[in-house]
């Protein structure tokens, strides 16, 4: 299994930058970095919470690491059109020297959307938008030049070059709707979504099925998760755990968080990733992750 570890982007450009660092000097496999302008008023915060630019953090990242494997958790869709998105995470790839891993989203933060003025869309439609701009990203990144007449978006003849260093540069789809699952089947290389073992596993039995409708091997798509993380007291977890509901979260003594990880494991996860957002700030942060990579990841890295 694969472990990456999430920075939350409403910290200081200065913060985020040594926390990465940490990271890759310490055994992480990966570093995910969440596309939103403002919090949501949920998981990420307030709606006045302020947020780095996602793409700019990435780009920073790219000469800033060496090692660690690069990616967007997720891109939204709605407010990145497919063919600026493509041409950015060729460049991309290139100044990571081939570390990029390109994940898309159909777009769901609805304050974000209202603030700007960007149509969101009913569900139905974001999905059919968004199948349309994984057409446009892969085919950009993938073929010589592409040709795409949806009816959300059309490219004639679209040339995408430089190509990007991986071939190909993978595609990361975040979701769990059945239709969703249809999309992933169709045109992702890895799947994410944020999970407990027991829905993680009900919804990959579903990619599965997905996978063999389309003739696709179901193997050939890799999985990740991620949940709030609530290291230490058994008591204390719980607490937060329930503070935190209906959003997963796992937390507690290293026995249990690594039952954890292995439930995941036997649901068919490939790779953890941990948001930093429950885990403190400065020095304290940096002690959970040390402690998560050594005493819990040790067991399945």
């Amino acid at each position: 299994m694969r472990f990456s570890y999430w920075p939350s982007t409403s910290q200081s450009w200065d913060e985020v930058l040594t926390s990465v660092g940490h990271a890759e000097a310490t055994g992480w496999d990966g570093v995910y970095i969440a596309d939103h302008f403002m919090g949501d008023g949920n998981a990420f915060g307030a709606s006045s919470t302020p947020m780095l630019e996602a793409t700019a953090v990435l780009s920073a990242l790219s000469t800033a690491t060496e090692r660690v494997r690069l990616a967007s958790l997720v891109f939204g869709i709605t407010y990145r059109h497919p063919a600026v998105l493509a041409n950015w995470a060729a460049t991309m790839d290139h100044a990571c020297g081939g570390r990029l891993l390109l994940g898309v989203g159909a777009g769901w933060q609805e304050n974000e959307h209202e603030q700007y003025g960007i149509e969101l869309g009913p569900p139905g439609e974001r999905i059919d938008r968004f199948e349309e701009a994984c057409q446009v990203i892969n085919g950009l990144l993938r073929t010589p030049a592409t040709t795409v007449a949806g009816e959300h978006y059309t490219v004639t003849d679209a040339l995408c070059e430089p190509k990007p260093l991986q071939d190909p540069l993978p595609l990361l789809i975040g979701g769990k709707g059945n239709r969703m699952m249809g999309v992933v089947a169709r045109h992702a290389d890895e799947w994410n979504m944020w999970s407990l073992a027991d829905a993680f596993a009900e919804r990959s039995a579903a990619l599965d099925r997905a996978c063999e409708r389309e003739g696709r091997d179901p193997a050939s798509v890799a999985r990740s998760t991620q949940a709030l993380w609530f290291p230490g007291d058994d008591a204390r977890a719980n607490d937060m755990i329930a503070k935190v509901a209906p959003r997963p979260a796992i937390g507690g003594s290293v026995e249990r968080l690594r039952t954890t990880v292995g439930e995941w494991r036997d649901a068919g996860v490939d790779e953890v990733i941990v948001p930093d957002f429950t885990l403190g700030t400065g020095a304290e942060k940096r002690e959970h992750l040390d402690a998560i990579i050594e005493t819990v990841a040790a067991d399945f890295h």
